[in-house]
């Protein structure tokens, strides 16, 4: 990446939809991605995007992501949003008694995984929970174990791709989240893509 972007213009102009040409560089996958710098086609950057071919094709530029748990490949990382402890996720909780609302600390199991939640919620609207991962630091000070609400469906995830493939919308990827315990790789839909910014819905935790 630092490679490339020595390469690149280094006017962090926006021109390509990201905010600086290392978040450029960060995301560029194949040489397809040059054409959204109009910059790099001036005369006096001649060969440049020649050299960053180069360095796409070089077997160090193909990094595989592979879940641990189901040995399965994954066509990105998926980070969290700057400065945010873990990707968001949008849950359904299957109980219809259950009432979260900002800041509050509970644990779940998401349909189709054996292992325990525990989340903070950012917002909460019409029975959809916006929540961050939070680790169960409560249990270690002593503290009352959050409420378990059961079963939830996660219907979307939301990050910063950091390794692998950028998205196009519309695209079904498969992808590991970041903060998954069991490095497990997911699937769904990508229905925002934003530099390296996606939002991916119809969320399976079963890859076919």
């Amino acid at each position: 990446m630092l490679q490339i972007e020595k390469l690149l213009p280094g006017y962090n102009c926006g021109e390509c939809g990201l905010s600086s040409c290392r978040e450029f560089a960060a995301a560029l996958v194949d040489v397809a991605g040059l054409d959204r710098c109009n910059i790099l086609k001036q005369e006096r950057f001649r060969g440049r995007a020649e050299q960053i071919a180069e360095l796409l094709a070089s077997p160090e530029s193909r990094e595989e992501i592979i879940g641990i748990l189901d040995g399965l490949h994954a066509d990105f990382a998926l980070a969290p949003l700057p400065g945010e402890p873990s990707c968001r996720e949008d849950l359904h909780p299957f109980n219809p008694d259950v009432f979260l609302k900002e800041g509050d600390i509970f644990r779940y199991r998401p349909l189709g995984c054996p292992i325990t939640h525990f989340a903070r919620v950012l917002k909460s609207c019409q029975g959809i929970v916006t929540v961050h991962l939070v680790g169960p630091v409560h249990l270690l000070q002593g503290l009352p174990a959050p409420e378990d609400i059961g079963l939830c469906m996660v219907l979307a995830f939301e990050g910063t791709i950091s390794r692998g493939k950028r998205p196009d919308v519309g695209e079904t990827v498969r992808f590991l989240p970041e903060h998954c315990m069991m490095q497990k790789v997911h699937s769904g839909v990508v229905v925002h893509s934003e530099g390296a910014r996606v939002r991916i819905e119809g969320i399976d935790l079963k890859v076919w």
